[in-house]
Order: structure tokens, then C-alpha cells, then sequence
């Protein structure tokens, strides 16, 4: 069964239809081929169950304000900011960028829209400073992993929906730590990086005009600030975080800077619900998948399988890493967190790893393949906002895979690192 379901899979790809489409047809035609008596309209209902989770309405609206934002100036005030506190040091314009990247991938929630809305100008600055064309790209998609770590992550909210009881709040708050960690390894090997090839330093900015920098970066600041504490206070969910998220955005560049003219809104928003329908189709999709499989005991057999009857903690750990990491690799990390989420978090949990711990660990491991040959999703994404080619995007790259390799290592084995900030 599951060979025909990949055959399936392999053979709808290969004919050039969206993810979405193998990821419905294919077990929808397995279940029709095995199991002939299955009442149709449990499949259809399967379909609406995958889209019923409240948890699901944050995603349209992280979207809409990381549209709003990515549209607006707040990229670039918060680079001229960054920039004028740090552009002087060695490799300043290296860590601007893994900094930049980190404080809008707590805006945005996307790894995608991180790479368009820092990678556009950090780029011709990081030329202008004299780096390669192939490790200032490589710098830029690795940075933007950030995104799926710290909140608001899309990823993560994906991941609670697929694990079951999962709180999102806990998620968001476990991430800041990996995600720092990080950017933390990015900028010492920035900063190592330009000593060796001898980047030219750059002019160190007056304090005035870096007073000005952050009183124009004070506000776009403020929002990972907002959605952290307030999430962390309880002051609110998640969904509302979101739903102030938009809010936020919204006067910050229509009222207050102005950057956005009202009558663009409309034009954004459908861009927002483009995307969001895309994902949406693809968790209906993964619902009916893991529901098929689930119906024909595959997942029990997978976990029988690969991790034995008594698996150890750190075992289901490193199978987990694995499987996500290479998942990853070629399939958008949507819909490899939708799929694989169910199989192994019920061993996990009984293997006495922390559902909280288990979504960092399958977070990192997305955030990784994302960024790494031969079909992560940000690869092709840079190679279309920068117009190069697959070889030039992905030349750069072999350092930060390390780098995050040895991250993922550490998560796997230190739990402490996911977990100190979550509250009692």
C-alpha cells in the first residue's frame, strides 16, 4: 500500500501538478483501491476536519501583517538601524544581515518572505562591501531559517495542529533560544569570515544618526515585543496575538508612516489570501493523508519499523531529525510537518520526550532543509527574487548547513535549551 501510494505521488509531481494535488489524490486513490467498502464521505469529511482547528486562524493573519510589513518601509528601517549600530564592526554587514533576518522573522513567521524582504537590500550591500555573490545568498536564505524558529512561526503553528494537544504560546516562547543560537553562530562565523577574506571595514556612523535609526526602528521593534509578552503574560492567544499583529502593521504603515496608500490594502489582502488558501489546502490535504494511513495502521508500522518496540528519548530524537531533515530536502516543510508529525509524536511521547521539545527539534530539522539541495524551498525562492541560478544559490551554503547540523545535535541533547523559558 504505501508503494502505491508513493507511486502515486511520484508520478503526479512528476507530471508537474502543485503539492497539493499528490498530497489529496493519492491517498484518496489508495483508499478506493484497498479498502473499497470506505464510505466516500468519510474522506470529504476528513477534508473539513483538517481546516477545523481554531488554532489555523493565526496563519491568514501573520500572513496579512507580514504582507502589510514586507509592502511598507519597515525592512528597511530596521536594516539603516541594525546597520548603524553594527555595519562598522568586522563583518558588520554579514551580522546586519543574520540580525535583520532574525528580528522580521519575528515579524513575518516565513522564511520565504524573510528572504524577499531582507535579501532584496541586504544583498547589493553586502556586494557593495566586497562578498561573493554565492556566500552573501547563502548567508541570506540560512538566516531567514530564523523565521520558522522564533515567533510568530508558521511552522510551529502547523505543528501543534498536527501533534494534537499542543500549546502554541509554549511553542512560540521555546523558539526564541534555538533561534538566537543561530544567529548567535551566523554572526561569529560572519565576523571570522570577513577577517579571513579581509572585508573592508565600514564607516562607523555618528551617534546622532543612529539615534535617528532607532527612533524610526523604535516602532516595527515593537511588534516581536508585543506578540512575546503578551503571549507570555497571557494577556493573549496566539490567534489574538495574531489578529493585533495585523492591526499593528496596519497603523504603523498606513496611518503613521504612510508608506502604504488604504486603496493598496484590498490588493494585499488577496495576495494574504492566496497564500493562506494554498496552505489551508495543503492541511486538508495532510489530514486526509494521515487519516488514511492511520486507517491502514501504517504509522504503527513505520514507528515499529524504524524505531523498534523500546526506543530511548534520544533515539526517537535522531530518527525524528532524520526523517524531517531529508523530508525537507524535497518537499515543502508544510506538508512533511502535516505528514510525519502524527507518526512519531505518539512514540515520542511515549519514548518521555516533551511534545514542546519534539516541535523544536521537527521545527529546527524544517527550518535546516529548508535551506538545503536539492529542493529546499528557499533555494528557489532566492534563486527567483535574485535571478541566478541553482548552482550560484546553493555554492555558498555548506558552512551554515554545518553550523546548523551542529545546532540540531545540541537540541537533540540538551532539552534544557527548548524548555528554560517556558513558565511553570
Amino acid at each position: 500500500m504505501v508503494a502505491t501510494l508513493l507511486a502515486i505521488m511520484v508520478v503526479l509531481l512528476l507530471l508537474n501538478f502543485p503539492m497539493m494535488i499528490p498530497l489529496i489524490v493519492a491517498p484518496v486513490a489508495v483508499a478506493f483501491i484497498f479498502f473499497p467498502n470506505l464510505r466516500p464521505e468519510l474522506l470529504i469529511d476528513q477534508l473539513l476536519t483538517g481546516i477545523e482547528s481554531p488554532v489555523l486562524l493565526a496563519v491568514p493573519m501573520f500572513i496579512f501583517a507580514a504582507d502589510i510589513m514586507t509592502s511598507g518601509k519597515t525592512s528597511n528601517r530596521l536594516l539603516d538601524f541594525i546597520g548603524s549600530f553594527i555595519g562598522h564592526i568586522r563583518g558588520g554587514y554579514a551580522v546586519t544581515t543574520s540580525a535583520a533576518c532574525t528580528l522580521f522573522g519575528a515579524i513575518s513567521g516565513s522564511t520565504q518572505a524573510t528572504v524577499v524582504a531582507i535579501g532584496k537590500p541586504m544583498r547589493e550591500r553586502l556586494l557593495k562591501a566586497g562578498y561573493k555573490d554565492s556566500s552573501a545568498i547563502a548567508l541570506i536564505i540560512n538566516s531567514s531559517d530564523v523565521a520558522l524558529l522564533i515567533p510568530p512561526s508558521i511552522g510551529m503553528i502547523i505543528y501543534a495542529l498536527a501533534a494534537g494537544s499542543v500549546s502554541v504560546g509554549d511553542l512560540f516562547i521555546a523558539g526564541i533560544i534555538p533561534g538566537l543560537i543561530v544567529f548567535g553562530s551566523f554572526a561569529v562565523y560572519s565576523y571570522f569570515y570577513a577577517k579571513i577574506k579581509d572585508i573592508p571595514l565600514a564607516d562607523k556612523v555618528p551617534w546622532k544618526d543612529r539615534l535617528v535609526f532607532l527612533r524610526k526602528a523604535l516602532l516595527p521593534l515593537g511588534f516581536p515585543v508585543i506578540i512575546v509578552w503578551g503571549i507570555y503574560s497571557g494577556y493573549f492567544t496566539p490567534t489574538e496575538a495574531a489578529a493585533i499583529s495585523v492591526l499593528y502593521a496596519f497603523i504603523l504603515e498606513v496611518v503613521i508612516y504612510r508608506s502604504i496608500h488604504i486603496k493598496e490594502i484590498p490588493k494585499i489582502a488577496l495576495s494574504t489570501g492566496l497564500v493562506s488558501s494554498a496552505v489551508f489546502v495543503l492541511v486538508a490535504g495532510g489530514q486526509v493523508f494521515t487519516w488514511v494511513l492511520g486507517y491502514a495502521r501504517i504509522p504503527q508500522q513505520i514507528t515499529e519499523t524504524v524505531l523498534g518496540t523500546d526506543p530511548s528519548a534520544i533515539f526517537v530524537l535522531i530518527m525524528v531529525s532524520i526523517f524531517f531533515f531529508i523530508g525537507c530536502m524535497f518537499v515543502d516543510p508544510i506538508v512533511v510537518i502535516l505528514i510525519l508529525t502524527p507518526i512519531f509524536a505518539p512514540a515520542a511521547e511515549a519514548a518521555g520526550v516533551d511534545l514542546i521539545h519534539l516541535g523544536i527539534v521537527i521545527t529546527f530539522q524544517a527550518a535546516l532543509g529548508s535551506a538545503t539541495p536539492p529542493f529546499g524551498v528557499d533555494i528557489f525562492t532566492a534563486s527567483a527574487v535574485f535571478n541566478k541560478s541553482y548552482m550560484d544559490v546553493i555554492r555558498g551554503t555548506p558552512p551554515f548547513i554545518i553550523m546548523l547540523l551542529v545546532i540540531s545535535v545540541l537540541l537533540i541533547f540538551i532539552p534544557e535549551l527548548s524548555l528554560m523559558l517556558i513558565p511553570d
